[in-house]
């Protein structure tokens, strides 16, 4: 049995404390706030209460297999899920408006015909396919393996783009999100879908390769999952199964720096002076300067924790919390996307450090009695994918209050009448979530994707120096509740069955 430092509360650090703990290790997490869940929090006030993270679960099987591995007790037992059904509305600009069904590709194809006319569901049925060859491809090394030392093989774009042929000139395939749609998709309106879903992520369409077909496919298969109470309820039970596989948390306390010994990790520094000795050390949150030690944890060649490519850098996110007045409307869409007029506009606007005069918002509206103090209010919240702290400043008070009747406005295409509907608003930015989670900007990472010569993958789980490795989002396979549990797994993996682990079977 051997002593574990896990550096964050995040749920890529504590699914790996989980089954660490489960595996005979004495885990001991040090988390610099007050509380557990990284990017899961919550807000709540006068009865009403927000998720400021990501609102919605994806592949929930991640989180099944931890309680599966770490418990007899189940994942349903711990929380409730519930599909979300449609899966997401979509208002365009000229005032079209589709529903899509939760995890069903008929249904689907029948929604975007019926909606848009021309063939346009056979279109999305026809990528849809493709992208799922694309996650067949490189599900087990993009997903569920560490990342291999011959990464380069994720720098080939797995999607299978047809040709497009051109009279006397080079035939040519889509290499980009920006390129499927305007070559295989079409219709701008369903163009403007594929790239609500690069962008909801964080990710420039124009840049983000062609596999990023793999984000809707995942969501239209596998099904987008609300957790009642919001998804820190989904943290919560986390961190409980946690606690009754005895692993100690200790808030309040910052890690200054991973020790060094005899060439590995040998524990942490508090930054009170404090030392805790450990056999390996898991850094659940991004490397920084002064915290890892001066060695080199990359070497030429490897993947490193910098963005590779032009357009793969982080962005943040901009919420609105809206208390309303006046009952939620019995069908409306749990989750809505408003689309603008210009994409471009808006995506060199974000990845241009500035502010995008006409964002897409996603407007999410659950239907649960815990987000509002009764019936006759209603729990919304607004979000768009923004600029980091930094370009933009986000501490400026006429910044976020203009920018937030923005997103008001636009969002009032998905929920009419909902200014005159507002009784308290409340702001978050990448400001508050850069001191919150200390993540630099406020940046939310993104998940890994194969292409692009590997300039969009994330530091693999292992690292140059023996026994510290890495979890959470900003490590192999990237960002979002499912990608950060899946890199919980991998490092337990490796700890556990050591420089042999290949993944799950």
């Amino acid at each position: 049995m051997a002593r574990i430092a896990v550096i964050g509360a995040g749920m890529g650090a504590m699914s790996a404390a989980a089954r660490l703990a489960v595996a005979g290790h004495r885990v001991t997490v040090y988390e610099r706030s007050q509380s557990y869940g990284g990017s899961l929090g919550r807000h709540a006030r006068d009865g009403f209460a927000f998720d400021t993270g990501p609102g919605l679960l994806h592949l929930p099987a991640v989180y099944r297999d931890l309680f599966v591995k770490t418990g007899k007790e189940p994942l349903e037992r711990c929380v409730t899920l519930t599909q979300v059904d449609p899966a997401s509305r979509h208002v365009f600009a000229d005032g079209t408006d589709v529903s899509l069904p939760n995890a069903s590709r008929a249904g689907t194809v029948a929604a975007l015909d019926a909606a848009l006319g021309g063939g346009a569901g056979g279109s999305w049925g026809a990528f849809l396919d493709r992208a799922r060859d694309a996650w067949d491809r490189s599900r087990r090394p993009l997903l569920e393996e560490p990342l291999r030392p011959d990464w380069q093989v994720l720098g080939r774009d797995p999607y299978p783009a047809p040709v497009r042929r051109r009279l006397l000139r080079p035939a040519l395939r889509a290499g980009t999100v920006a390129e499927i749609g305007s070559w295989e998709l079409a219709d701008p309106r369903l163009a403007a879908v594929l790239d609500g879903y690069a962008l909801s992520y964080g990710l420039d369409p124009r840049r983000a390769p062609a596999s990023a077909a793999l984000l809707p496919y995942m969501e239209e298969t596998f099904g987008s999952w609300y957790v009642s109470g919001g998804m820190r309820a989904l943290a919560q039970a986390v961190y409980e199964r946690c606690l009754a596989r005895k692993v100690e948390f200790v808030f309040g306390a910052e890690v200054a720096r991973v020790l060094e010994k005899d060439g590995r990790a040998a524990g942490v520094e508090l930054t009170d002076g404090t030392v805790a000795e450990a056999a390996h050390v898991v850094l659940g949150a991004r490397p920084r300067p002064g915290l890892t030690p001066a060695q080199e944890l990359w070497r030429d060649g490897d993947v490193t924790v910098q963005p590779r490519a032009e357009g793969s850098g982080p962005t943040g996110r901009f919420l609105v919390l809206l208390s309303l007045r006046g009952a939620r409307p019995a069908g409306a869409a749990h989750r809505t996307l408003v689309h603008p007029a210009d994409r471009t506009a808006e995506q060199e606007a974000v990845f241009g450090g500035r502010l995008a005069a006409d964002p897409t918002v996603t407007v999410l509206r659950p239907d649960d009695p815990s987000t509002r103090p009764d019936d006759a209010h209603e729990a919304v919240t607004l979000t768009a994918t923004v600029a980091p702290h930094g370009p933009v400043d986000w501490t400026d008070e006429a910044v976020r209050t203009r920018y937030a009747d923005t997103l008001i406005d636009v969002a009032g295409a998905a929920v009419p009448g909902l200014r005159e509907r507002v009784l308290r608003m409340e702001v978050r930015t990448p400001a508050e979530t850069e001191a919150e989670t200390g993540a630099e900007g406020g940046a939310v990472p993104a998940p890994a994707l194969a292409g692009a010569a590997g300039g969009f993958l994330h530091a693999g789980n292992r690292t140059r120096l023996p026994r510290l490795l890495l979890a959470g989002g900003w490590a192999h396979p990237g960002g979002g509740p499912a990608h950060a549990g899946m890199s919980g797994a991998l490092v337990a993996g490796i700890v556990v069955e050591g420089d042999g682990f290949r993944g799950s079977q």
